[in-house]
């Protein structure tokens, strides 16, 4: 039988998005964060939120969701860490997310800022909340309507009904090597698994993991998800199969958000993803590390 998303109502495209903007329940979010690659500097990256973007032009109606600057833990060593469940279900509260509003995030660039925020969502049990295909940068290549006016949504009640394990820490990754039954996936481009780039501290990547780029899961020109068929053949071949225990990680727990997201919709079950991811691996050298 053919591969197919198993939660369609999770993925929506521009002419529905534009199609039902005037859903009083629903709640639009650009969810959008930039890294800014530095070298000679002892960090990976300097975040830089999307706002300044957002101002310059957004989908009407939509707000804005500072990821790093409102609704990460900023007392953590390593950036884009998840806050407690109740705390982070009073901040999506504040922005205007509801127990009974519908929710669409998208970002520029890349959708993996918007799975992140999904994915951070389903974590605190919130379960209506999707992400556009294509996020901001196909609704403008298609000349949709945009406005530059800031919207921001009347706080709301949220209840925190946590799913604990969707977030792992290093010690259930050190856990995983060597164990048949589970699968360790590197979301990270291929220079920075093979260790052929520095950018987190040591070189390389944990060992026994498998690489599969988020990027690889995306259509490149259009920024949208691939067919399921396609994502499903990218996981078949790196040996992540659905009985497997499924450990994501990344530079910061932002890019394995989109692995995971489209493995929850091809119906993987048992999946989680390391928050601090290399941010905080690479600079632990009491833990090991794979190149090559």
């Amino acid at each position: 039988m053919a591969a197919h998303y198993l939660h369609p109502e999770a993925i929506v495209d521009t002419e529905w998005l534009a199609a039902h903007l005037g859903d009083p329940a629903l709640r639009v979010f650009d969810c959008t964060t930039y890294l800014r690659y530095e070298t000679g500097t002892g960090r990976p990256y300097r975040v830089e939120s999307g706002h300044a973007d957002y101002l310059t032009g957004h989908i009407p109606g939509s707000a804005f969701l500072d990821l790093q600057g409102e609704l990460s833990d900023t007392s953590a060593p390593t950036n884009f860490m998840m806050l407690p469940p109740e705390e982070l279900a009073a901040r999506f509260a504040s922005k205007g997310i509801g127990d009974g509003a519908r929710v669409v995030l998208y970002a520029r660039k890349s959708p993996q800022w918007a799975t992140r925020i999904w994915w951070m969502l389903r974590a605190i049990g919130f379960d209506n909340a999707t992400v556009l295909d294509g996020g901001f940068d196909k609704w403008a290549a298609e000349g949709r309507p945009m406005e530059t006016a800031e919207t921001r949504y009347a706080p709301a009640q949220l209840s925190a009904r946590p799913r604990p394990g969707l977030f792992v820490g290093k010690a259930e990754m050190q856990a995983a090597i060597g164990d048949a039954a589970a699968c360790s996936i590197n979301a990270l481009a291929p220079d920075l698994h093979r260790g052929e780039n520095d950018r987190y501290g040591r070189p390389g990547r944990i060992p026994g993991s498998v690489n599969l780029p988020a990027a690889a899961l995306t259509d490149s020109a259009s920024l949208t998800f691939l067919p399921p068929e396609q994502v499903k053949q990218r996981f078949d071949a790196i040996g992540a199969t659905p009985e497997k225990r499924i450990l994501l990680y990344c530079g910061g727990g932002i890019a394995a958000t989109l692995d995971a997201f489209l493995m929850h919709q091809l119906g993987y079950r048992n999946l989680a993803v390391y928050d601090a991811s290399m941010s905080e691996w690479a600079k632990d050298s009491s833990l090991p590390m794979e190149t090559g």
